[in-house]
């Protein structure tokens, strides 16, 4: 809670540090005496300053500058510490999105397809009706082996 509450009075503090170093380099005369300097009234900073108003107006820039720097970075720690642990919006997404993701079924393939028996050469056969067509429900038991190949003919010639 002390956290949430430095984070918003630093980033007020942020905000009217960043509108007073806009209105000092504004301010600030240009070397060659010409530019916005002297449209935001550039002997004004000479009659308020006196004649050093450079000076004054760089160092006051280089303080301004300072603060703007140890207050992000701080910001930016306390912001860090305050969210540690926490899911971010995308990090939720990918956790539900990978819960409800949908498991792959596994492909159909006959097992007599895959080993070659003792009759039949040693080639791969796949039969694609096995993955168009769903097997007929005819009450039987489903047994997903092909029925046995004939034995070859013996040779009579001899």
């Amino acid at each position: 809670m002390l956290i949430g509450v430095l984070i918003v009075i630093g980033t007020v503090l942020l905000i009217l540090d960043c509108l007073f170093l806009t209105l000092l380099i504004l301010v600030q005369l240009p070397k060659k005496e010409a530019g916005m300097g002297q449209a935001f009234g550039g002997a004004a900073t000479d009659a308020l300053f006196g004649a050093g108003s450079g000076n004054a107006l760089t160092k006051m820039t280089k303080y301004a500058m300072t603060v703007f720097f140890v207050l992000t970075l701080s910001l930016s720690i306390m912001n860090a510490q305050q969210n540690k642990g926490k899911k971010t919006a995308l990090e939720r997404t990918l956790a539900e999105s990978k819960e409800a993701a949908p498991t792959v079924p596994k492909p159909l393939v006959a097992s007599s397809n895959l080993a070659p028996s003792a009759g039949r050469p040693n080639t791969l056969t796949v039969s694609t009706n096995l993955l168009t067509t769903p097997p007929a429900n005819t009450g039987a038991t489903n047994s997903s082996t092909a029925p046995p190949a004939p034995a070859p003919a013996p040779d009579k010639g001899k």
